[in-house]
């Protein structure tokens, strides 16, 4: 049995060259709303989720991303519903978000 039930990782990464990065797409806000709803769903700590910042992700065409373990789900995200269908599905309810997951040759 794993720690947490789920852990969700959120691309944070800038860049100053101008290159395609998530935190040009609000992933701080997706990853701060994503913490809020987890804690008021009260899914948060051991046993339930885990909502963690990660640096680049490599996925950096698809920004902003995050990506759901163990089952290595990626996702894309637009809006504040969008993030409030991961946690509800997902994260609550098992259910992967399939108009939300990110197509698999999408790269830096």
């Amino acid at each position: 049995m794993s720690y947490y039930k789920h852990h969700i990782f959120f691309c944070l990464n800038q860049r100053d060259n101008g290159e395609a990065a998530c935190m040009q797409h609000a992933a701080q806000e997706g990853f701060a709303r994503c913490k809020a709803q987890v804690k008021a769903a009260g899914l948060a700590g051991p046993g339930g989720v885990r909502v963690n910042k990660a640096g680049c992700l490599d996925r950096c065409a698809g920004g902003p991303v995050a990506v759901v373990y163990p089952e290595g789900v990626w996702y894309t995200y637009v809006d504040e519903e969008d993030i409030d269908e991961i946690v509800e599905s997902h994260l609550k309810g098992g259910q992967p978000v399939e108009r939300l997951i990110l197509a698999p040759d999408v790269g830096r």
